[in-house]
């Protein structure tokens, strides 16, 4: 019975999403039961895309991202794919109608990251509603399970959100994406002399998408709204910590919350979600 394939599939993507997110993990245990599959599925797809191209070194990326598409837009059209993960996502683009340009848009940033480019700030922007804005109005459509004009409502803040985590994960990984990866994100920034001047200038570009964002998840379901704070909250500490050191620490470690911090803000962000000081 394929029922038995589809609970593999899901259970493919929940440990896909605990394996690379400690975060993302946590908060989707305090989404109402019937939002954490979507969210899981979600999740695992965009982390085999990114996968492919952030780790798959010495195997043809683009080949490979290439399958994916294909695989990905078959899977949807079937109803089906031998692939767990992606069958477990496309049951979830069926189900809430999410729009195939969405996905299309997420992997053309992924196909981005395939060649060496200096981002200018146009491209900049292209990539970050790829990478990031798209995938969080795949989850706006999965927690407002259809209403269009709760979905109207919350498309900014939950573009807003998904481009301020995205940036502070530029922030984190700048200089293994720098060093490693060769990828300079930031337009019109030198990271071989990046100064505090440049890092100031985009946490406050940060800080400015992050509240837009938090009036939003105010106004989400109360389905989804108590796990999306929680991974708010794991964000909002990160970019605390990361606006508190020099560029020059930024770009030789990697700034991150420990996972007994991480459980404190658990603890810390339900009792302002009971007391509604959200």
């Amino acid at each position: 019975m394929k029922e038995k394939f589809d609970t593999l599939s899901a259970t493919c993507s929940r440990e896909t999403t605990r394996l690379y997110s400690t975060s993302f993990s946590l908060g989707i245990l305090f989404f109402n039961k019937e939002v954490r599959h979507p969210i899981h599925a979600i999740y695992g797809f965009v982390r085999l895309a990114d996968e492919i191209v952030d780790s798959f070194h010495g195997y043809p990326k683009s080949a490979m991202l290439a399958e994916l598409k294909e695989e990905c837009f078959m899977a949807i059209e079937r109803g089906i794919s031998i692939n767990p993960v992606i069958n477990s996502f496309q049951q979830v683009v069926n189900q809430f109608g999410i729009e195939h340009s969405l996905i299309t848009q997420f992997l053309k940033s992924m196909e981005m990251d395939l060649v060496d480019q200096s981002y200018t700030p146009t491209k900049y922007e292209e990539y970050i509603m790829g990478s990031a804005q798209v995938v969080g109005l795949m989850c706006l459509h999965v927690f407002t399970n259809g209403n269009q004009g709760e979905f109207d409502k919350l498309k900014i803040p939950a573009m807003k959100l998904g481009s301020a985590f995205q940036k502070v994960n530029f922030l984190r990984d700048v200089s293994a994406d720098y060093q490693v990866l060769n990828r300079t994100y930031f337009p019109d920034v030198n990271l071989s002399a990046f100064s505090d001047e440049n890092k100031k200038a985009i946490e406050l570009n940060i800080l400015s998408e992050l509240d837009e964002a938090l009036n939003g998840i105010r106004q989400l379901p109360r389905s989804s709204r108590k796990g999306v704070y929680l991974a708010y909250v794991y964000y909002r500490q990160l970019f605390r910590k990361i606006s508190r050191v020099p560029a020059e620490k930024v770009m030789s470690e990697r700034i991150r919350v420990s996972n007994g911090h991480k459980f404190w803000l658990m603890f810390d962000s339900l009792i302002r979600y009971k007391l509604n000081v959200l």
